[in-house]
């Protein structure tokens, strides 16, 4: 177990090491309105940013630029932004922190917003935390929230300010009927397509910048066969204390993993779930009271059968594009499957808790992986008071993913 401890914290820290940071080719426009193409880091921004970090060319080191001195960049054949001084209402959507106020309440604010359309009418976006708000304009002028607010009246009835629906009537001349803009919903999907459709028409010209992001597989199946090296040690404490340690053996394990990529940050970042078969099969045998006239031998027979559920957050690291390693933390939930432990004179079932488990791994092509991963300690006597037991498991853990 400490040769497996030792592999896996060499993994874990060459993870960290070799990361690779992605800059990308894009843009920037200054104050002075000079425009620079330069290499920028690309983090594939869930919040809107405030600053960038570039390259002037690869073997350059990077800088960093805030807001302040930044008029636009952008990621070539990707995501655009422009800075605007804006009144932004930043009112939440918590249901116990919802404002009593029908009208927008305004900030005045410079800020980063990022292109979704771009035409005769810009559709503009900017997202902190769980923050959404839609911004238009027309050319470079200022941009306008387009205005939705949930309040309360009434001792806590809750309500809506849809003003952003007679903003698109007064704004989408060409087109669509005004029956869509009163159906459609304060959501990315219709804005979109509603500035899409009244560019075309109006102009004939209009970029969808979502379009223009990269594909993105947001599940992935996964089949997980592999090999558990697990321990036992158990301690009785009812007449008399009694330690046994049961020897490490290996075993086959099998899991279905589904995988949940996040939308953001380069896909470097998913939530899992595993539904996992593994047992442990052992034997001890003891000599308790040796060398006395009451010398007597004894024996312990494990046998532990589970499904594991682990929940689990997990992080990619690149090295190119069809290698990279990852890091892996979760909760696991044991539901153990009959399972018991023979002693000399009595028989237990197991009622085994939970524990949290860390791996770190290599991914090849987005199909084949290896994932060596840890375990904590899982009492496996959780309803008896006077027995307790340490159960840890080291995995060796290949993966191919079916889609």
């Amino acid at each position: 177990m400490k040769k497996v401890s030792l592999l896996f914290a060499l993994l874990l820290s060459t993870c960290i090491m070799y990361a690779q940071i992605n800059f990308e080719n894009g843009y920037f426009i200054d104050n002075s309105g000079k425009k620079s193409d330069v290499l920028i880091k690309n983090l594939d921004w869930l919040n809107n940013p405030s600053e960038i970090e570039f390259k002037t060319t690869e073997s350059s080191v990077s800088k960093k630029e805030s807001i302040k001195n930044i008029q636009e960049f952008g990621i070539y054949n990707g995501q655009k932004f422009v800075r605007k001084t804006v009144m932004i209402d930043r009112s939440s959507n918590d249901l116990d922190k919802i404002s009593e106020v029908y009208k927008p309440e305004y900030l005045k604010e410079t800020l980063f917003l990022k292109y979704l359309i771009e035409g005769k009418n810009n559709l503009l976006y900017y997202e902190d935390g769980g923050l959404k708000r839609y911004f238009y304009n027309s050319g470079d002028s200022d941009a306008i929230q387009l205005v939705y607010k949930p309040y309360y009246i009434n001792q806590g009835q809750l309500s809506y300010n849809t003003e952003y629906k007679n903003q698109l009537l007064a704004l989408l001349k060409c087109s669509p009927e005004k029956a869509k803009i009163e159906k459609s919903k304060y959501e990315k999907k219709d804005l979109i397509k509603l500035f899409s459709e009244d560019n075309n028409c109006s102009t004939g010209s209009s970029t969808d910048f979502t379009k223009t992001e990269a594909k993105r597989d947001l599940v992935n199946l996964n089949i997980r066969p592999g090999i558990n090296f697990s321990k036992l040690k158990t301690e009785e404490d009812l007449f008399i204390y009694r330690s046994r340690e049961f020897d490490q053996k290996a075993a086959f394990r099998i899991g279905l993993e589904f995988e949940f990529i996040m939308p953001f940050n380069k896909n470097k970042w998913s939530f899992f779930v595993e539904p996992t078969y593994q047992y442990y099969k052992a034997q001890k045998e003891s000599v308790i009271n040796e060398g006395t006239v009451i010398e007597e031998k004894t024996s312990a027979d494990v046998d532990y059968k589970s499904i594991e559920l682990p929940l689990g957050v997990r992080h990619y690291f690149y090295l190119n594009e069809k290698s990279k390693l990852f890091v892996n933390v979760a909760y696991v939930i044991d539901f153990q499957l009959k399972s018991k432990v023979k002693f000399e004179r009595s028989e237990v079932e197991i009622s085994s808790g939970n524990n949290i488990i860390f791996g770190a791994g290599y991914k090849y092509n987005d199909k084949l992986s290896l994932e060596l991963r840890f375990g904590t300690n899982r009492n496996l006597f959780q309803n008896y008071v006077y027995l307790s037991s340490d159960y840890t498991t080291a995995s060796l853990i290949f993966g191919y993913t079916v889609f």
